[in-house]
Protein backbone atom coordinates (compact mmCIF):
# COMPACT_ATOMS: atom_id res chain seq x y z
CA UNK A 1 0.00 0.00 0.00
CA UNK A 2 2.92 2.39 0.81
CA UNK A 3 4.57 1.76 -2.57
CA UNK A 4 0.68 2.85 -4.20
CA UNK A 5 0.56 5.70 -1.97
CA UNK A 6 3.50 6.95 -2.90
CA UNK A 7 2.97 6.63 -6.48
CA UNK A 8 -0.62 8.16 -6.41
CA UNK A 9 1.71 11.70 -4.70
CA UNK A 10 4.04 11.75 -7.86
CA UNK A 11 0.96 11.52 -9.91
CA UNK A 12 -0.72 14.62 -8.17
CA UNK A 13 2.45 17.10 -8.90
CA UNK A 14 1.41 16.92 -13.08
CA UNK A 15 -2.02 16.84 -11.98
CA UNK A 16 -1.88 20.05 -10.11
CA UNK A 17 0.54 22.11 -12.71
CA UNK A 18 -2.13 21.23 -15.59
CA UNK A 19 -4.52 22.55 -13.25
CA UNK A 20 -2.68 25.86 -12.29
CA UNK A 21 -2.57 26.57 -16.25
CA UNK A 22 -6.30 25.98 -16.56
CA UNK A 23 -7.55 27.90 -13.69
CA UNK A 24 -5.29 31.13 -14.28
CA UNK A 25 -6.22 31.26 -17.99
CA UNK A 26 -9.75 30.79 -16.74
CA UNK A 27 -9.85 33.29 -14.11
CA UNK A 28 -8.06 35.93 -16.54
CA UNK A 29 -10.77 35.43 -18.89
CA UNK A 30 -13.59 36.79 -16.37
CA UNK A 31 -15.08 39.80 -18.25
CA UNK A 32 -13.96 43.01 -16.32
CA UNK A 33 -11.49 44.90 -15.29
CA UNK A 34 -10.30 44.44 -11.74
CA UNK A 35 -7.82 47.75 -12.03
CA UNK A 36 -11.01 49.97 -12.69
CA UNK A 37 -12.55 48.48 -9.62
CA UNK A 38 -9.77 48.71 -7.29
CA UNK A 39 -9.18 52.17 -8.64
CA UNK A 40 -12.55 53.16 -7.80
CA UNK A 41 -15.72 54.80 -10.39
CA UNK A 42 -14.23 58.08 -10.05
CA UNK A 43 -10.63 57.05 -11.12
CA UNK A 44 -9.29 58.84 -14.20
CA UNK A 45 -7.27 56.29 -17.28
CA UNK A 46 -3.83 57.31 -15.76
CA UNK A 47 -5.03 56.27 -12.05
CA UNK A 48 -5.96 52.81 -13.40
CA UNK A 49 -2.77 52.17 -15.68
CA UNK A 50 -1.03 53.31 -12.63
CA UNK A 51 -2.96 50.55 -10.90
CA UNK A 52 -2.41 47.80 -13.35
CA UNK A 53 1.42 48.56 -13.16
CA UNK A 54 1.09 48.28 -9.09
CA UNK A 55 -0.83 44.70 -9.61
CA UNK A 56 1.17 43.24 -12.66
CA UNK A 57 -1.54 43.25 -14.70
CA UNK A 58 -0.44 45.20 -17.66
CA UNK A 59 2.71 42.48 -18.05
CA UNK A 60 1.91 39.47 -20.63
CA UNK A 61 0.12 36.68 -19.53
CA UNK A 62 2.92 34.22 -19.73
CA UNK A 63 4.85 36.73 -17.00
CA UNK A 64 2.68 36.96 -14.88
CA UNK A 65 1.74 33.05 -14.57
CA UNK A 66 5.31 32.25 -13.65
CA UNK A 67 5.12 35.19 -11.14
CA UNK A 68 1.98 33.31 -9.97
CA UNK A 69 3.80 30.06 -9.74
CA UNK A 70 6.65 31.12 -8.35
CA UNK A 71 4.68 32.78 -5.34
CA UNK A 72 2.77 28.79 -5.16
CA UNK A 73 6.27 27.54 -5.00
CA UNK A 74 7.34 29.16 -2.17
CA UNK A 75 4.09 28.83 -0.34
CA UNK A 76 2.51 32.67 -0.99
CA UNK A 77 -1.26 32.06 -2.72
CA UNK A 78 -1.07 36.49 -3.10
CA UNK A 79 -2.66 39.37 -2.04
CA UNK A 80 -6.61 40.01 -2.28
CA UNK A 81 -6.97 42.86 -4.63
CA UNK A 82 -10.14 43.84 -2.98
CA UNK A 83 -8.79 44.31 0.71
CA UNK A 84 -4.87 44.11 0.25
CA UNK A 85 -5.05 41.22 2.84
CA UNK A 86 -3.05 38.19 1.98
CA UNK A 87 -4.97 35.27 0.55
CA UNK A 88 -3.69 32.57 2.92
CA UNK A 89 -5.68 34.76 5.50
CA UNK A 90 -8.32 35.66 3.57
CA UNK A 91 -9.35 32.05 2.56
CA UNK A 92 -7.85 30.63 6.77
CA UNK A 93 -11.01 32.56 7.96
CA UNK A 94 -13.68 31.29 5.78
CA UNK A 95 -12.53 27.80 5.31
CA UNK A 96 -13.38 26.23 8.69
CA UNK A 97 -16.98 27.50 8.78
CA UNK A 98 -17.73 25.67 5.27
CA UNK A 99 -15.81 22.49 6.33
CA UNK A 100 -17.46 21.85 9.18
CA UNK A 101 -20.80 22.65 7.41
CA UNK A 102 -19.99 20.27 5.29
CA UNK A 103 -19.01 17.44 7.01
CA UNK A 104 -22.43 17.65 9.00
CA UNK A 105 -24.31 17.66 6.35
CA UNK A 106 -22.27 14.83 5.07
CA UNK A 107 -23.10 12.77 8.15
CA UNK A 108 -26.32 12.94 8.27
CA UNK A 109 -26.72 12.63 4.38
CA UNK A 110 -24.76 9.75 4.94
CA UNK A 111 -27.04 8.12 7.48
CA UNK A 112 -30.28 8.68 6.34
CA UNK A 113 -29.34 7.76 2.52
CA UNK A 114 -27.70 4.42 3.71
CA UNK A 115 -30.75 3.21 6.10
CA UNK A 116 -33.20 4.29 3.26
CA UNK A 117 -31.05 2.16 0.91
CA UNK A 118 -30.58 -0.96 2.80
CA UNK A 119 -34.80 -0.52 3.87
CA UNK A 120 -35.87 -0.39 0.21
CA UNK A 121 -33.02 -2.72 -0.81
CA UNK A 122 -34.70 -5.58 1.37
CA UNK A 123 -37.83 -4.58 1.09
CA UNK A 124 -37.94 -4.20 -2.71
CA UNK A 125 -41.09 -3.81 -3.78
CA UNK A 126 -42.75 -2.71 -0.99
CA UNK A 127 -44.22 0.20 0.39
CA UNK A 128 -40.80 0.64 2.67
CA UNK A 129 -39.58 0.34 -1.37
CA UNK A 130 -41.38 3.19 -2.92
CA UNK A 131 -41.65 5.54 -0.02
CA UNK A 132 -37.97 5.18 -0.17
CA UNK A 133 -37.57 5.85 -3.39
CA UNK A 134 -40.26 8.40 -3.80
CA UNK A 135 -38.00 10.01 -1.13
CA UNK A 136 -35.14 10.27 -3.19
CA UNK A 137 -36.16 11.10 -5.91
CA UNK A 138 -38.07 13.98 -4.39
CA UNK A 139 -34.75 14.84 -2.96
CA UNK A 140 -33.34 14.80 -6.33
CA UNK A 141 -36.00 16.99 -8.03
CA UNK A 142 -36.04 19.39 -5.48
CA UNK A 143 -33.34 22.78 -6.29
CA UNK A 144 -31.35 23.41 -3.50
CA UNK A 145 -31.91 27.15 -3.30
CA UNK A 146 -35.67 26.64 -3.49
CA UNK A 147 -35.45 24.10 -0.39
CA UNK A 148 -33.40 26.35 2.00
CA UNK A 149 -35.76 29.45 0.54
CA UNK A 150 -38.97 27.07 2.14
CA UNK A 151 -36.88 26.07 5.26
CA UNK A 152 -36.13 29.42 5.90
CA UNK A 153 -39.67 30.73 5.24
CA UNK A 154 -40.82 27.67 8.27
CA UNK A 155 -38.57 27.17 10.34
CA UNK A 156 -36.99 30.57 11.23
CA UNK A 157 -39.44 33.02 9.77
CA UNK A 158 -43.01 31.44 10.50
CA UNK A 159 -41.65 29.28 13.77
CA UNK A 160 -38.70 31.14 14.42
CA UNK A 161 -36.79 28.15 15.62
CA UNK A 162 -33.74 28.35 14.02
CA UNK A 163 -31.47 31.86 12.34
CA UNK A 164 -32.65 32.67 9.49
CA UNK A 165 -29.06 33.66 8.28
CA UNK A 166 -25.36 33.74 9.64
CA UNK A 167 -23.23 31.65 12.03
CA UNK A 168 -24.25 32.60 15.79
CA UNK A 169 -24.34 29.20 17.24
CA UNK A 170 -25.22 25.30 16.66
CA UNK A 171 -28.68 25.94 15.31
CA UNK A 172 -27.46 27.92 12.52
CA UNK A 173 -26.22 24.54 11.13
CA UNK A 174 -29.96 22.71 11.07
CA UNK A 175 -31.36 24.69 8.03
CA UNK A 176 -27.77 24.97 5.60
CA UNK A 177 -26.84 21.78 6.78
CA UNK A 178 -30.11 20.27 5.69
CA UNK A 179 -30.61 21.94 2.44
CA UNK A 180 -26.87 20.52 1.41
CA UNK A 181 -27.30 17.36 2.64
CA UNK A 182 -30.74 16.50 0.61
CA UNK A 183 -29.76 15.68 -2.43
CA UNK A 184 -26.39 13.73 -1.05
CA UNK A 185 -28.44 11.61 1.14
CA UNK A 186 -31.15 10.91 -2.26
CA UNK A 187 -28.01 9.70 -4.00
CA UNK A 188 -26.49 7.38 -1.43
CA UNK A 189 -30.16 5.92 -0.47
CA UNK A 190 -30.34 5.66 -4.54
CA UNK A 191 -26.71 3.62 -4.77
CA UNK A 192 -27.24 1.59 -1.53
CA UNK A 193 -30.02 0.38 -2.92
CA UNK A 194 -29.00 -0.99 -6.30
CA UNK A 195 -25.91 -2.19 -5.16
CA UNK A 196 -26.75 -3.87 -2.20
CA UNK A 197 -29.57 -5.49 -4.23
CA UNK A 198 -26.74 -6.90 -6.51
CA UNK A 199 -24.62 -8.09 -3.53
CA UNK A 200 -27.93 -10.01 -2.19
CA UNK A 201 -27.85 -12.22 -5.15
CA UNK A 202 -24.56 -13.70 -4.75
CA UNK A 203 -23.94 -17.13 -3.58
CA UNK A 204 -22.49 -16.78 -0.47
CA UNK A 205 -25.52 -14.81 0.60
CA UNK A 206 -28.12 -17.86 -0.61
CA UNK A 207 -25.24 -20.39 1.57
CA UNK A 208 -25.87 -18.48 4.64
CA UNK A 209 -29.51 -17.88 4.48
CA UNK A 210 -29.37 -21.98 3.58
CA UNK A 211 -27.51 -22.65 6.34
CA UNK A 212 -29.63 -20.41 9.03
CA UNK A 213 -27.97 -17.39 9.69
CA UNK A 214 -29.85 -14.14 10.68
CA UNK A 215 -31.14 -11.74 7.65
CA UNK A 216 -29.86 -8.94 10.06
CA UNK A 217 -26.69 -10.22 10.52
CA UNK A 218 -26.32 -11.24 6.57
CA UNK A 219 -27.40 -7.96 5.25
CA UNK A 220 -25.44 -5.79 7.67
CA UNK A 221 -22.29 -7.19 8.71
CA UNK A 222 -21.89 -9.55 5.52
CA UNK A 223 -23.54 -7.79 1.83
CA UNK A 224 -23.39 -4.17 3.22
CA UNK A 225 -19.40 -4.43 3.17
CA UNK A 226 -19.49 -5.39 -0.13
CA UNK A 227 -22.01 -2.51 -1.59
CA UNK A 228 -20.61 0.01 0.14
CA UNK A 229 -17.43 -0.24 -2.56
CA UNK A 230 -19.11 2.07 -5.36
CA UNK A 231 -21.09 4.27 -2.27
CA UNK A 232 -18.06 5.11 -0.59
CA UNK A 233 -16.64 6.51 -4.22
CA UNK A 234 -19.63 8.19 -5.18
CA UNK A 235 -19.51 9.59 -1.15
CA UNK A 236 -16.01 11.14 -1.84
CA UNK A 237 -17.12 12.48 -4.90
CA UNK A 238 -20.31 13.77 -3.30
CA UNK A 239 -17.93 15.19 -0.20
CA UNK A 240 -15.91 16.96 -2.73
CA UNK A 241 -18.62 18.60 -4.70
CA UNK A 242 -20.08 19.66 -1.73
CA UNK A 243 -16.70 21.42 0.00
CA UNK A 244 -16.46 22.98 -3.49
CA UNK A 245 -19.66 23.95 -4.77
CA UNK A 246 -21.93 25.43 -1.69
CA UNK A 247 -21.50 28.88 -3.35
CA UNK A 248 -25.39 28.84 -3.82
CA UNK A 249 -26.04 27.50 -0.37
CA UNK A 250 -23.84 29.70 1.58
CA UNK A 251 -25.11 32.96 -0.42
CA UNK A 252 -29.09 31.35 0.63
CA UNK A 253 -28.21 31.57 4.14
CA UNK A 254 -25.50 34.64 4.39
CA UNK A 255 -23.01 31.88 5.58
CA UNK A 256 -19.34 33.43 6.17
CA UNK A 257 -17.62 30.47 3.92
CA UNK A 258 -15.37 29.95 1.19
CA UNK A 259 -18.87 29.87 -1.04
CA UNK A 260 -19.82 33.05 -0.40
CA UNK A 261 -16.07 34.22 -0.55
CA UNK A 262 -15.89 33.30 -3.83
CA UNK A 263 -19.00 35.29 -5.19
CA UNK A 264 -17.68 38.19 -3.89
CA UNK A 265 -14.30 37.55 -5.52
CA UNK A 266 -15.63 37.04 -8.62
CA UNK A 267 -17.95 39.88 -8.32
CA UNK A 268 -14.69 42.61 -7.71
CA UNK A 269 -12.30 40.40 -9.88
CA UNK A 270 -10.01 39.59 -6.91
CA UNK A 271 -8.12 37.75 -9.15
CA UNK A 272 -5.63 35.96 -6.70
CA UNK A 273 -8.51 34.46 -4.13
CA UNK A 274 -10.40 33.24 -7.24
CA UNK A 275 -7.47 31.39 -8.49
CA UNK A 276 -6.55 30.15 -4.82
CA UNK A 277 -10.26 28.97 -4.15
CA UNK A 278 -10.32 26.65 -7.17
CA UNK A 279 -6.93 25.42 -6.64
CA UNK A 280 -8.31 24.27 -3.49
CA UNK A 281 -11.46 22.40 -4.46
CA UNK A 282 -8.91 21.19 -7.34
CA UNK A 283 -6.84 20.33 -4.87
CA UNK A 284 -9.49 18.96 -2.47
CA UNK A 285 -10.53 16.08 -5.03
CA UNK A 286 -7.26 14.68 -6.13
CA UNK A 287 -6.87 14.37 -1.85
CA UNK A 288 -10.28 12.69 -1.58
CA UNK A 289 -9.73 10.23 -4.53
CA UNK A 290 -6.32 9.11 -3.34
CA UNK A 291 -8.65 8.31 0.47
CA UNK A 292 -11.36 6.87 -1.46
CA UNK A 293 -8.95 4.41 -3.27
CA UNK A 294 -7.07 3.63 -0.10
CA UNK A 295 -10.67 3.12 1.58
CA UNK A 296 -11.28 -0.05 -0.93
CA UNK A 297 -8.69 -2.31 0.69
CA UNK A 298 -10.68 -1.63 3.75
CA UNK A 299 -14.04 -2.65 3.19
CA UNK A 300 -13.01 -5.56 0.53
CA UNK A 301 -9.88 -7.42 1.55
CA UNK A 302 -9.90 -8.89 -1.99
CA UNK A 303 -8.14 -5.41 -3.33
CA UNK A 304 -4.82 -5.67 -3.95
CA UNK A 305 -2.55 -2.41 -4.65
CA UNK A 306 0.40 -2.92 -7.26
Amino acid sequence: MLKFFIKRILEVIPTLLIVTVFIFLFVHMIPGDAARLVAGEDATLEDIKLVEKELGLDRPLHEQYISYMGGLLKGDLGTSLKTRRPVSEEIGARFMPTFWLTVWSMVWAVMIGLIIGVVSATKRNKWPDYVGMFAAVSGLSLPSFWLGLVLIQIFAVQLGWFPSGGMESWKSYILPSITLGTGVAAVVARFTRSSLMDVLKNDYIRTGRAKGVNEQNIVWHHALRNALVPVVTMTGLQFGFLLGGSVVIETVFSWPGLGKLLIDSVAFRDYPVIQAEMLIFALEFIIINLVVDLLYGILNPQIRYD
